[in-house]
């Protein structure tokens, strides 16, 4: 699950591309980008041919260092789990079920 970000000259921001392999799907037919940056409003990632899920957000650079962000994964049968991005920049505990994904933005 490969972070790429493309920092922008014109504003404060970085472009994250976020990418969930086919082989960490779990058979989701649905995925959703939960961050930090957006208050964990769910962002749908589409579905690519090759079985990928991927979303392109625009993430600010201007406040603060890093976000925390998940998956939620919707499977068949109308049952969600949540799993992190296997190659974030960090992890850090939640304090609730474990850790959540850290996206470092600072350059």
């Amino acid at each position: 699950m490969p972070l790429k970000k493309q920092y922008l000259k014109s504003k404060p921001e970085v472009k994250v591309t976020f990418e969930v392999e086919k082989e960490a799907t779990q058979d989701a037919e649905q995925i959703f980008l939960l961050a930090e940056f957006n208050q964990w409003q769910p962002i749908e990632m589409s579905k690519l041919k090759s079985g990928k899920f991927k979303a392109v957000v625009n993430v600010p650079t201007d406040q603060q260092e890093a976000y925390q962000f998940k998956y939620k994964l919707c499977l068949e049968g109308g049952e969600e789990t949540y799993d992190n991005d296997w190659e974030a920049d960090a992890y850090q505990p939640n304090g609730v079920d474990g850790d959540n994904s850290v996206l470092q933005v600072a350059q």
